[in-house]
């Protein structure tokens, strides 16, 4: 098919200020070309960045303003040199939709961290026309930054694995495929963290969860399958970890103490930061000097790093744990994730719900 022409339009819920208050809006669709998908959405998964960026919590946002970032859709229409897809295909869409697609990060399947990167929401596209993400009815995107969704896996299950879910796998492929027993600590058991438990048991790591409190400890030794669990308000359980672990993955999105998870690490152990904390975290430059220890960042993944994502999903039989619910609930979602009431991922109905 080539170029469509016709301006569309479609409902979202969006953001009209700082509140956060999400409430139905009708908005254009910028023009299809032909390297473009048009997309119904299907089901988009709720992050906290969401919450974060409809309340302008990461500067910058952009009034009205439609979230969503883990869009699963149905392609519906092709532009005419879009060959990798056809109608009818499942497909997932995750947290950028455009890049400069020449420069050597982009060429290096690390389009993510090229500086002309576009986000789903939140930003501009090419020809000026704002982006607008899942929690609507349809979207344009370049089909550069579509991926398909396994035959075998649900698209609802799919929806969470476009971020959270690639968010740590991306930093976790360096401890993969070694032959080695990785000893990993999981910071945070919430949306990333349980995907995070879930994606390094599948690797064959050693896993330990650590949490402030051991309200979670049965959920994380008896249904995710970790290996250990650990207090970090438990100075004798802190104090036992010191030096024993190869990594730990950080995904509380909050401020948080440094130094006391920085002594859990080997030597030349690493701490992966993987969220949007939005102030500033301290650390000690000594304690990582002693320990030739090293503070690393992951920004979400690649679009090769998503592929691999799904497929190693389906390959390991892995479920999400997802609580599915209609959009018209977005707003109390919003307020129980915040609450950490929910177990352990929303996903949205988008294409079951009246979005009106």
């Amino acid at each position: 098919m080539g170029s469509l022409e016709v301006e569309r339009t479609t409902i979202g819920w969006a953001a009209r200020d700082p509140s956060g208050v999400l409430s139905p809006y009708t908005y254009s669709l910028r023009e299809t070309g032909p390297d473009d998908i048009l997309l119904r959405v299907l089901y988009c998964g709720v992050d906290h960045t969401d919450l974060h960026q409809v309340r302008g919590e990461l500067g910058n946002t952009k009034y009205p303003l439609v979230p969503g970032h883990e869009v699963i859709g149905e392609v519906v229409e092709l532009g005419s040199k879009v060959k990798n897809f056809k109608v009818g295909d499942i497909i997932g869409v995750g947290g950028i939709i455009g890049s400069c697609e020449k420069c050597t990060l982009c060429n290096s399947n690390l389009e993510q961290y090229c500086s002309n990167r576009i986000f789903t929401y939140n930003d501009v596209y090419k020809d000026g026309t704002p982006t607008q993400g899942g929690y609507s009815s349809a979207m344009v995107i370049h089909h550069r930054f579509a991926v398909k969704i396994p035959e075998k896996l649900a698209p609802e299950q799919a929806a969470p694995l476009l971020c959270a879910g690639v968010t740590a796998y991306s930093p976790l492929k360096e401890f993969m495929d070694s032959g080695k027993v990785y000893k990993g600590g999981i910071l945070g058991l919430g949306g990333v963290g349980h995907l995070a438990v879930m994606i390094a048991k599948a690797m064959g790591h050693h896993v330990t969860v650590i949490s402030s409190s051991d309200k979670k400890k049965e959920e994380a030794m008896e249904h995710l399958h970790a290996d250990a669990f650990l207090v970090s308000r438990s100075e004798d359980e802190m104090k036992q970890a010191i030096n024993s672990l190869d990594y730990i993955l950080d995904t509380v999105p909050v401020v948080h103490p440094l130094p006391s998870y920085i002594s859990l690490l080997k030597t030349e152990g690493k701490l992966l930061l993987v969220a949007a904390v939005p102030q500033p975290l301290q650390f000690l430059a000594a304690d990582m000097i002693r320990g030739k220890k090293a503070i690393m960042a992951s920004f979400i993944g690649s679009v090769k790093d998503t592929e691999e994502l799904l497929n190693f999903w389906e390959e390991k039989g892995l479920t999400t744990m997802i609580e599915v619910v209609k959009i018209d609930v977005v707003n109390e979602a919003f307020e129980r994730m915040e609450r950490n009431d929910v177990r352990y991922k929303f996903v949205l109905d988008v294409a079951g719900s009246n979005l009106q």
